[in-house]
């Protein structure tokens, strides 16, 4: 859906965000962007406001979410009027267990729509691509969405290229994020844009997160797949990569240990997993060695080779790759006890 261009594109203050909210809607999805959002109202501590936020939904007032909460809606979509969705930047639209009802209610999908046209941004948030694509303002764009629906979605439309994997994904105007918590990796991004880095840098660290994890970065761990892959045939061999991720782990390796030809090994651990051996083998290395970095005071070094990168280069470019910082810079920020860390 083409932007109609009846706002100045350039962030100005205050900058309307409208989240659509529904019945059954995911708690997170609205309130982490929207907290991360609104955090920096807080921090700037002048008028105006650089967010005017507003939760709009079928009608004003209740929107149930999933957990029971009760959240409320400042407006209903028909109290919107066109002249205040011509000065919106930031149209959000969320997921959660009410989505299907949601994709399917011409009422909800006309305000999108409408809103759509104005907004200098889109975003999506979890499973609210569907809601986007239902709406049609998504049509051939590259988009993510949670990885439990990532088959659901290629699949009623394959138009939209979906990155099964990344935290978020940004095509022009419209983002989209993966499930629930990256919603607010979104958000973050999305102050990062309007107010640089240091402000975003700033709301991370008073909410406790990572700054900032890059969009590509894989949403779902090493350990949770293996957790996933339970007694399953690749249950035991995925364990045991996270356990020996400091070995040469070769295909050879691991399809002696699964009984299987490197061929069929390869084609039963991307079904399993949604990822190739040594796709996983990475994040694993990746992930152990940033509890290192975290949980200890070992040299670079030590920790290169304990994790299996070897050298300390390929563990410096495997970080600046995967998240964007150096593994030095990476502890410095998470390690309360790194001050005197040789690296």
């Amino acid at each position: 859906m083409a932007y109609s261009g009846d706002i100045d594109p350039e962030f100005a203050m205050p900058a309307t965000v409208l989240c659509v909210g529904f019945h059954d809607a995911q708690i997170l999805d609205i309130a982490g962007p929207l907290q991360i959002l609104s955090a920096v109202n807080t921090a700037r501590n002048t008028q105006p406001p650089a967010y005017d936020i507003k939760l709009v939904a079928r009608r004003k007032g209740d929107v149930p979410t999933t957990c029971g909460l009760v959240l409320r809606a400042a407006a209903g979509f028909e109290d919107i009027p066109t002249t205040e969705l011509k000065k919106l930047d930031t149209l959000i639209v969320t997921g959660g267990a009410g989505v299907g009802r949601a994709a399917a209610d011409e009422k909800l999908l006309a305000f999108v729509r409408r809103a759509a046209r104005h907004a200098r941004r889109v975003v999506s948030v979890c499973s609210g691509t569907f809601i986007l694509a239902a709406a049609g303002v998504i049509n051939t764009e590259r988009v993510a969405t949670h990885w439990s629906v990532v088959d659901a979605l290629r699949e009623r439309y394959p138009s939209l290229t979906v990155d099964p994997d990344a935290i978020y994904v940004r095509d022009g105007r419209v983002w989209s994020s993966a499930g629930v918590t990256a919603g607010i990796d979104l958000a973050l991004a999305l102050v990062r844009e309007d107010w640089g880095q240091e402000m975003a840098l700033q709301i991370a660290r008073r909410h406790v997160v990572f700054m900032i994890r890059p969009g590509g970065q894989a949403q779902y761990s090493a350990n949770l797949r293996a957790q996933a892959a339970g007694e399953g045939r690749l249950g035991g061999l995925l364990a045991w990569i996270v356990e020996h991720v400091g070995e040469q782990i070769s295909l050879s390796v691991l399809a002696a240990r699964a009984g299987m030809s490197e061929r069929t090994l390869t084609r039963v651990f991307r079904a399993e997993t949604g990822v190739s051996p040594t796709e996983f083998i990475a994040t694993a290395r990746l992930e152990s060695a940033r509890r290192a970095l975290e949980r200890t005071r070992q040299p670079l070094t030590i920790i290169a080779r304990r994790t299996g990168y070897g050298h300390v280069e390929r563990l410096r470019r495997s970080f600046q790759r995967a998240l964007g910082v150096s593994p030095s810079d990476y502890r410095a920020r998470f390690n309360s006890g790194s001050h005197g860390v040789r690296t």
